[in-house]
């Protein structure tokens, strides 16, 4: 994402979100952190995982980035 785009919160995949949280890392460790980040916050992680969403899903719904943009700020 270039720095005049705006974030807009629609699903993303799992992956997408990450990398625009740690843009200069590599896919996987960005996906650690994020994964991490949600952990460690326990009132987002039982909020993410509330609805009919699973932990195991390639994508973050409307709902979910909602909440982590709640919690973490935007990308």
């Amino acid at each position: 994402m270039k720095e005049d785009e705006k974030f807009a919160v629609r699903s993303y995949s799992k992956s997408d979100l990450a990398h625009l949280y740690n843009p200069n890392m590599p896919l996987i460790s960005a996906m650690r952190k994020l994964r991490c980040w949600i952990q460690r916050n326990e009132d987002l992680y039982e909020k993410l995982y509330c609805g009919k969403e699973g932990k195991n899903d390639h994508y973050y719904t409307r709902r979910q980035v909602e909440l982590i943009v709640t919690y973490l700020g935007e990308p």
